[in-house]
């Protein structure tokens, strides 16, 4: 076999024979492909159309159908009447099959001639109605762009560029190129047309109310497909086209404040898909399962933008194994002046969200009292889809003025059998986020592994990752033994991350009061978690929460049924 001296599909062997290799399909595909496309020709003269929004989709469907019906005969009108060698010699073999050979070189020319007046008449005018919208970045360009003629608005300017394009493909002088070219931004087209499509059936716009319907599941795989082409045909040119396509969205976002279209098209998107896990989240939720416990907790305050220490303790929780709401209260009654300043507050709100990355719902609620604002948020559904099981209150221990309308309220929380967390920020601002102390005593074991739950779920925020939790257990002489053996099997069963050494077993003497024992052995922590009962609430009320002086923030727990770590 001799050297090749011909292209990679052609090979002479040395006894004269010349065998031809086929091209891959795809580079076929794309070369052949914008002769498929002449059917959208008539989308770009839809202004002269009488109604549109009926002649495009039919119109380029009937175009569509026809044209692979007559592009079928003519392969089978090819597959019978010249064989493959004939097909693969002579690009003209059409017309010496036909009845009049002429008529193929003259339809030829007649078909390149109406491709090209298509082009000429559908991309300036394009290009028009892109400049009328004002799509590009500068105004002058939009001004030039947009003139036409005074007679009939036909596109001049646009036609300049468009023809200084056109010529410049031209020069390239391979039509193969050219074609491939072609046909990866028809390609791009088409495949976002479809995505667009795809997403709209998702959204669920009320406004988007297409005349001519189609199937969620033929836009999806038309967007598939045209993508999976493009790798197919030229994956370099697919790449660039689809970088070019990105590069033009984004320059385009940043320069025009009101492109909003996509994005609102995502914004549905998510808003169903939200939805339909809430609803399903509801329904898969089942009565009495606490064995798969989450906090899901909502935190009322009229102090947002006085005191932080809630809103940073509720995005701790919510960073990743629970969910927020935080609700900004308004006092007073519900009106223009009072909805329009809920708003800007909310506006607030979400800055502070985004400043400090949180995963915190927001909202504000307008409300004449504290127990109305109380009994309005406790029956709020759930950001999770399940409903909201615990709630946190928040006072200044500098100055509790709003303490006792918590202890007021906490019946009417109980009887919904919420959680109920009650911080008491101070001015340390949980110092530098490294230890949690948590106190348990033999009369408070029910809040113990809440507690213990709650302390772990603020560990798992970076701004905690160099913390470490320490247990206190606060018990008689005579009990401590069998304390300690529950406590470490505790520990043990959870496989929570607090060694043994971070263990404290303390024996509480009668003469001294368990404050007293609290405010000196975690005077230095960042946080200090202490439970507390119900019933004492009754009893001492405002005592419980108080003569921690000594203390930074503290976090009060009570549960309504004890929790299981496993």
């Amino acid at each position: 076999m001799g050297e090749s001296k011909y292209s990679a599909t052609e090979v002479e062997f040395s006894f004269g024979k010349t065998v031809q290799y086929p091209d891959d399909f795809f580079y076929v595909f794309a070369i052949c492909f914008p002769a498929f496309t002449g059917m959208t020709a008539g989308v770009g003269l839809s202004g002269d159309l009488k109604d549109p929004k009926k002649s495009i989709p039919y119109g380029t469907l009937a175009a569509t159908i026809s044209g692979m019906i007559i592009y079928c005969f003519i392969v089978y009108k090819l597959y019978i009447s010249a064989s493959a060698e004939d097909l693969a010699e002579d690009q003209l073999i059409m017309s010496k099959i036909a009845l009049w050979g002429p008529i193929i070189p003259i339809g030829l020319a007649a078909a390149t001639i109406s491709s090209a007046l298509g082009s000429i008449l559908v991309a300036p005018r394009t290009l028009q109605a892109l400049a009328h919208d004002k799509i590009f970045p500068s105004r002058k360009v939009n001004f030039w762009l947009a003139l036409g003629k005074k007679e009939n608005n036909e596109p001049l300017n646009a036609t300049i560029v468009t023809s200084i394009i056109a010529l410049f493909f031209v020069a390239i002088g391979d039509v193969n190129i050219v074609a491939g070219i072609i046909s990866m931004f028809f390609m791009v087209t088409y495949g976002a047309i479809c995505l667009i499509s795809f997403l709209e059936h998702f959204a669920a716009d009320p406004a988007y109310r297409p005349s001519f319907k189609s199937r969620w599941y033929l836009s999806l795989m038309g967007a598939i497909m045209c993508v999976w082409l493009m790798f197919k045909m030229n994956p370099t040119f697919a790449i660039l086209s689809i970088i070019i396509m990105f590069g033009i969205f984004i320059g385009l976002s940043k320069s025009r404040n009101d492109n909003k279209g996509l994005s609102l098209i995502f914004q549905g998107v998510i808003f169903q898909l939200s939805r339909k896990m809430h609803v399903f989240m509801q329904k898969s939720d089942k009565e009495g399962d606490i064995g798969h416990w989450r906090p899901s907790i909502i935190c009322i305050s009229n102090r947002t933008f006085e005191r932080f220490a809630a809103f940073d303790l509720l995005r701790w929780i919510s960073y990743k194994y629970g969910f927020g709401t935080y609700i900004h209260r308004i006092p007073g009654y519900l009106s223009k002046e009072t909805h329009q300043q809920s708003r800007e507050i909310l506006n607030r709100l979400i800055k502070l969200s985004e400043y400090s990355k949180s995963n915190v719902y927001l909202d504000t609620l307008i409300s004449p009292s504290y127990t109305s604002a109380i009994a309005q948020v406790i029956q709020l559904p759930g950001v999770s889809g399940k409903e909201n099981n615990m709630i946190l209150f928040e006072f200044a221990k500098s100055l509790p003025d709003n303490l006792e309308d918590i202890i007021d309220n906490f019946q009417l929380i109980k009887s919904t059998d919420f959680d109920i967390c009650i911080l008491g920020s101070s001015n340390r601002k949980f110092g530098v986020k490294r230890s949690i102390d948590i106190w348990i005593t033999s009369q408070d074991y029910a809040n113990a592994n809440l507690m213990i739950l709650m302390a772990y779920i603020i560990l798992g925020h970076p701004e905690w990752k160099k913390g470490s939790i320490k247990i206190f257990m606060i018990s008689k002489e005579d009990e401590l033994p069998d304390q300690r053996e529950k406590l470490l099997s505790l520990i043990d069963a959870g496989r929570l991350p607090i060694s043994p050494l971070n263990i404290r077993f303390i024996s509480q003497k009668e003469n001294i009061d368990s404050k007293q024992i609290i405010n000196e052995k975690s005077k230095d922590a960042d946080l200090t978690i202490i439970g507390f009962r119900n019933e004492l609430i009754k009893k001492k009320e405002v005592q419980i929460f108080s003569d921690y002086d000594d203390l930074g923030d503290i976090l009060f727990v009570n549960t309504s049924k004890e929790k299981q770590i496993f």
